[in-house]
């Protein structure tokens, strides 16, 4: 039986922190091997998306181990790694002790106002315990005009992929997860996350009632993650009222 932390969809965060610090020092692994290697495809789309430039600063959450970091600190952009889980920035501080690791709650950052060019989170807005808090905090924290990019599971396109899918979440991963990782349960806590978590045009529509304006989105794998993008707007619009339209691309992507 395994004696590892499971958090519950109820998303506590001392819970959800525990239960990170817990698989740390496997996590990059096992989930190369959960997604068939296509978090590293991911991260490059999320990189290209945010399109840093040195000089710029970039706050990269629940960036766990560092490694959604690491390709903006390689290509000379100054970038914050910022999450609640002291085990998983101790596991990357030791691999990347040039990166800046900060802990932090997405729900309450401990950035001033206007601090950074973009403001980037894969797959860890699902775990926090308001998402809409959170991403009003992104916008607090984020310049005028700068970028906010989100990358999350999400539901895929076609019925029957999506059918697979699901089957895949919750029969064939935890499995793989018994054999992979010192602490199965949590990515039980995992697939159960993915599956209550709504889909691409909800979370659009989520983005733009927190305050973020030309939001669009990009479906990858045949939506089973969705990179959202939007941009923070300058004070006059900000000024003139809530965000009436949200603008959405849909581009399916392998």
């Amino acid at each position: 039986m395994s004696t590892g932390k499971r958090a519950s969809l109820q998303k506590v965060p001392g819970d959800v922190a525990s239960m990170f610090d817990d698989v740390a020092p496997r996590y990059d692994v096992v989930n190369d091997l959960l997604s068939l290697g296509q978090t590293r495809r991911w991260r490059k789309v999320v990189f290209d998306a945010v399109g840093a430039k040195p000089g710029q600063r970039i706050l990269d959450l629940a960036a766990g181990t560092g490694t959604s970091a690491e390709p903006y600190a390689d290509a000379g952009v100054e970038v914050v790694a910022c999450d609640f889980s002291l085990g998983m920035l101790r596991v990357g501080k030791r691999r990347r002790p040039d990166i800046d690791f900060i802990a932090g709650d997405a729900t309450r950052l401990p950035f001033a106002d206007s601090s950074f060019d973009a403001v980037t989170i894969s797959f860890g807005l699902r775990n926090v315990s308001d998402p809409h808090r959170a991403l009003q905090e992104m916008l607090r924290v984020t310049k005028p005009g700068g970028k906010l990019v989100v990358a999350e599971f999400s539901s895929p396109v076609n019925p029957m992929w999506r059918t697979m899918y699901l089957e895949y979440l919750m029969r064939a991963l935890p499995p793989i997860a018994r054999k992979a990782s010192s602490n199965p349960d949590a990515y039980v806590y995992l697939a159960e996350s993915i599956r209550a978590w709504p889909d691409q045009d909800h979370l659009a529509d989520w983005i733009g009632e927190d305050g973020w304006e030309n939001v669009e989105y990009r479906n990858l794998s045949g939506g089973i993650v969705a990179v959202h993008r939007a941009t923070k707007p300058f004070p006059a619009a900000a000024q003139s009222g809530p965000v009436e339209k949200i603008r959405r691309a849909r581009r399916a992507a392998g």
